[in-house]
């Protein structure tokens, strides 16, 4: 027997009864994007390892460890999107999109990054970003905070989640901040992890982050970065504090919030969850001012959030306070032969009358009893009977499947006038 092919572990499908609540949070997510003027953008999933590596920073996890990397048929070196920020930045400078403009950009689709499969998170994962660029004050960072906290709202997810905010504020003052942690570190570099004491040199902001117990205490007592903010970089983050204030979004100010992408400046957040287990992160975002220029555009200001969609399904799932759209509207039943023609008219005019309904017709034919259960099992509301004696008449049967109401027999030519009830 030839041995079954299986998925690539960490890279799942997504089942057909799986997919109804996939469909309604991408619907509602583009419905959100589309509400505050943002455009989709759609770009390719493999870029230049270059891209990454300029972008993301060569000292990463991403970078040293979880990247899909391969060399093409050419010799280049390719990679598959680990994230769409610098996709989206590379997309921006190639056509023209973002100097001197006012750029307000999104875009959903699939990303990969090889780690360790665990609950609500893979190697194949899907992400939906939002970018803005060309506006360098708190405002916009305050509004997309607000997005977020609307799209937390609309799938009553808001209870779950905490919103963490910081400000890395500018490349000098961060520079300091890093020359006195890192001496801090060193100081106490016995009671770091091996990971830890490898990112004192390269990267020791991100130490900040680390989860291990162990090092909470000395993390603690470490020098806390707002005592090293610019006055530029206070003032952005106090007026962004009082636009959440006004609109009564609640945060908590987490002084190791520092993000695990080099590009970051300024503003930084994460919307937090304990009710999928350990905390995760299904949110995250902030302020890139300097990433467009690095990447061969002009100096542009930028800031964008990205959010998991495999973490929301399971958080709604955990809510369960989403009640799930129909896969199916309106079975048709065709009982004998000579019904099946007729029922597949039928179909089609119902489908060119209501568009928006979804008909299903049965097809392969089949005993009545068994058709009837299989349009209960459809979740249809309706299932629409045509047999010898409704073909004899030029009539349908309207059984109500999900509601005491009476079954009835109608014209063929009123079918859709009595199904767009439903509509």
């Amino acid at each position: 027997m030839t041995k079954q092919i299986q998925a690539i572990r960490g890279m799942n499908d997504i089942l057909p009864d799986q997919t109804g609540r996939w469909q309604q949070l991408e619907q509602v997510i583009r419905d959100l994007v589309a509400n505050y003027g943002y455009s989709e953008i759609r770009m390719p999933v493999v870029e230049q390892t270059e891209l990454f590596k300029r972008s993301i920073g060569e000292v990463t996890d991403i970078v040293e460890k979880e990247m899909y990397t391969f060399a093409d048929r050419n010799g280049d070196s390719l990679t598959l999107r680990p994230e769409g920020t610098a996709s989206c930045v590379r997309a921006g400078n190639e056509h023209g999109l973002l100097y001197n403009q006012t750029r307000r950009l999104w875009y959903m689709g699939p990303m990969f990054r090889h780690e360790r499969p665990q609950k609500g998170r893979y190697r194949q994962f899907h992400q939906v970003g939002v970018e803005a660029f060309g506006l360098d004050g708190p405002d916009i960072d305050a509004e997309m905070i607000l997005m977020t906290a609307r799209l937390w709202k609309t799938l009553g997810l808001l209870p779950y989640l905490t919103l963490e905010l910081n400000s890395l504020a500018s490349n000098a003052a961060r520079a300091d901040y890093r020359e006195a942690l890192t001496a801090y570190l060193r100081a106490h570099q016995e009671q770091l992890d091996e990971d830890s004491v490898r990112r004192l040199d390269s990267n020791p902001l991100r130490i900040l982050d680390s989860k291990n117990p162990a090092m909470a205490e000395v993390l603690a007592k470490a020098p806390k970065l707002s005592e090293y903010w610019d006055s530029e970089s206070r003032t952005h983050f106090e007026q962004l504090c009082a636009y959440l204030d006004n609109a009564g979004v609640r945060y908590v100010h987490n002084e190791r919030l520092v993000r695990g992408l080099d590009y970051y400046n300024r503003t930084v957040f994460e919307w937090v969850t304990d009710s999928l287990g350990a905390q995760g992160t299904v949110c995250a975002g902030g302020r890139y001012d300097g990433l467009v220029e690095q990447l061969g555009g002009k100096a542009t200001p930028a800031v964008g959030f990205a959010m998991g969609l495999e973490r929301l399904v399971l958080m709604l799932e955990h809510a369960d306070n989403q009640q799930l759209p129909r896969s199916v509207d309106v079975y048709i039943v065709a009982a004998g032969a000579e019904a099946e023609l007729p029922a597949m008219t039928v179909a089609e005019q119902v489908r060119d009358a209501l568009p928006s309904l979804r008909v299903m017709l049965h097809c392969g034919g089949g005993k009545f009893a068994k058709q009837l259960k299989k349009a209960d099992q459809s979740g249809a509301e309706v299932a629409l009977i045509i047999g010898a004696n409704e073909v004899a008449e030029n009539k349908v049967t309207v059984k109500f499947l999900r509601r005491d109401a009476e079954q009835t027999t109608v014209h063929m030519n009123d079918v859709s006038t009595v199904l767009s009830t439903l509509v």
